[in-house]
C-alpha cells in the first residue's frame, strides 16, 4: 500500500463528511445561498493567498533542484488559477474592493492557514507537503464526484468545473506522488508526523466547509450579536 493510500484510508470519515458537506452538495444541488458562497470566497482568497507562500517555503526546503522548481512553479500557477477563478466569482458576487481590503479572517481560515506554516515551520520538506496534499485531493474528488451534475448556478457550475479539469488533477497527483517519493526515504518517526500533518489538514477542510455554512464568527462578534439581539 503507498503511503498516500494509508493516509486516506486514516482520513476516510472526514473525507466522506466533507464530500456530503450541506454546503458542497448545496453547490452541486444549486440551492446553496449565494451569500453563504460568497463568505466562503472571501475566506478562501485568504486561505489561497497562504497556500501560495507555503508551497514557496516548501521549495525552499528540497534538496533537488528540480522538486524546488515544481513547487515554485505550483506556488505561482495553481494559487494564481484558483484565484483568477475567485477574482470572477467575486465579480459576479459583487464583493467590492472595500470588502477586500477589510476582510478579516474566521477563526477556522486563520487556524488552518497556521497549520500550514506550523508544518512548514517544522523543516521538513514531507510534512509540508502533507499538510498541502489534503486540499488538493479532497478538491480534486469534489471534482471528479459532482463533475456531471448541473446546478442552476452557473457560478457553482464554473466552481465545479475548475475542480473537475485535467489540470487541477494533473497537478493533484504530481503532489500524491511527491509525498510517496519522499515516504519511501523517510524513517517510521518522520511518517508518523507526515501523517500527522496530512490528519490535522484534512481535519481543518472539513472544517472550512462549516465555517462556510455556518458563517462562522470570532466568539466576541458571537457574543456582541446575541447583546445586540437582546435589546
Amino acid at each position: 500500500m503507498l503511503f498516500t493510500e494509508t493516509l486516506r484510508e486514516a482520513t476516510r470519515n472526514s473525507w466522506e463528511q466533507s464530500l456530503n458537506h450541506p454546503f458542497v452538495t448545496g453547490i452541486a444541488n444549486g440551492d446553496l445561498p449565494l451569500e453563504t458562497f460568497k463568505y466562503y470566497i472571501l475566506q478562501d482568497i485568504y486561505y489561497l493567498n497562504h497556500f501560495g507562500k507555503v508551497h514557496a517555503l516548501a521549495a525552499a526546503q528540497a534538496d533537488d533542484f528540480r522538486i524546488t522548481a515544481m513547487l515554485a512553479d505550483k506556488a505561482k500557477h495553481t494559487a494564481e488559477a484558483e484565484l483568477t477563478v475567485h477574482k470572477e466569482h467575486a465579480a459576479i458576487l459583487n464583493i467590492t474592493d472595500k470588502e477586500l481590503n477589510q476582510f478579516k479572517p474566521a477563526p477556522t481560515a486563520y487556524a488552518y492557514t497556521s497549520h500550514l506554516y506550523r508544518a512548514a515551520l517544522s523543516g521538513s520538506l514531507g510534512q509540508t507537503i502533507a499538510a498541502l496534499l489534503p486540499c488538493y485531493w479532497l478538491y480534486a474528488d469534489i471534482g471528479k464526484t459532482y463533475q456531471n451534475v448541473k446546478p442552476s448556478e452557473a457560478i457553482y457550475q464554473n466552481w465545479i468545473n475548475t475542480y473537475a479539469s485535467e489540470w487541477f488533477h494533473a497537478s493533484t497527483q504530481d503532489q500524491i506522488d511527491l509525498l510517496n517519493r519522499i515516504a519511501e526515504d523517510a524513517n517510521e518517526k518522520e511518517k508518523e508526523k507526515m501523517k500527522e500533518q496530512f490528519v490535522i489538514a484534512k481535519e481543518y477542510e472539513l472544517a472550512f466547509w462549516e465555517m462556510a455554512y455556518t458563517k462562522e464568527v470570532w466568539m466576541s462578534e458571537r457574543k456582541n450579536s446575541s447583546s445586540a439581539s437582546k435589546k
